[in-house]
């Protein structure tokens, strides 16, 4: 019985608006990204947070150094290779820039991963930062659904709005069309509470996102 063969996970989103112009190449599945990249020119702009491995290449831009880091987090914990690069209008204020990110992210999430078929469809995880802890369950539903709780209560942590990381994991889930909850359960420091947040987010979205080996939709309907 031969192996089941699966066409590369990967995706390129260019999403401009009047307010932010977002470049994204992803691989779900780590490795180079230099095909891709030849596809997306201004991808590989000078970025705050860049790691690159022999399994991952992760470039991330957006304008607004601590959201850098959340996303270079999630790319590295889900498995992925990640450039990103906005130009928004920081003039304003970090709510359209980070927002974009969210839901450009989210497309190329729903892009690279294809149809719902084989995957192990459901995805949980934990993760501590220090006296930080957060949960996080993830569905590949295709019903778009967010519930994030992390308790933050400071203003802003660097230049990016406490509030806007709620939300940038909601317009992530909502591009990408899964369900989602992520609780922080405890800790005091806001930066460990994000960040352990968005670690156990990707923990969740790699078990989700896992291959079972077969081609079934993972759902008593038979589509999702």
């Amino acid at each position: 019985m031969s192996a089941q063969t699966y066409a590369p996970r990967t995706a390129v989103v260019s999403r401009n608006t009047n307010e932010t112009k977002v470049k994204i190449a992803l691989s779900l599945d780590g490795g180079s990204l230099e095909t891709l990249l030849e596809a997306t020119p201004g991808a590989t702009d000078t970025a705050h947070a860049t790691q690159a491995s022999s399994s991952q290449t992760i470039a991330v831009n957006s304008g607004i150094g601590f959201l850098d880091h959340m996303l270079h987090a999630l790319a590295k914990h889900s498995g992925w290779s990640l450039s990103l690069v906005c130009q928004g209008d920081l003039h304003i204020d970090d709510h359209h820039t980070a927002e974009d990110c969210g839901i450009a992210l989210g497309e190329a999430f729903k892009k690279a991963l294809g149809p719902i078929r084989g995957y192990k469809r459901f995805g949980n995880g934990f993760a501590p930062l220090d006296e930080a802890l957060s949960r996080a369950v993830v569905d590949l539903s295709s019903r778009p659904f967010a519930v994030v709780e992390l308790g933050l209560k400071r203003e802003k942590i660097g230049d990016l709005s406490c509030e806007m990381i709620p939300h940038v994991m909601e317009s992530f889930a909502q591009a990408a069309g899964i369900t989602m909850h992520v609780d922080c359960l405890r800790g005091f420091n806001d930066h460990h509470r994000a960040e352990s947040a968005f670690k156990a987010l990707a923990i969740a979205v790699r078990e989700a996102t896992t291959r079972t080996g077969g081609d079934e939709v993972p759902s008593t309907k038979g589509v999702l």
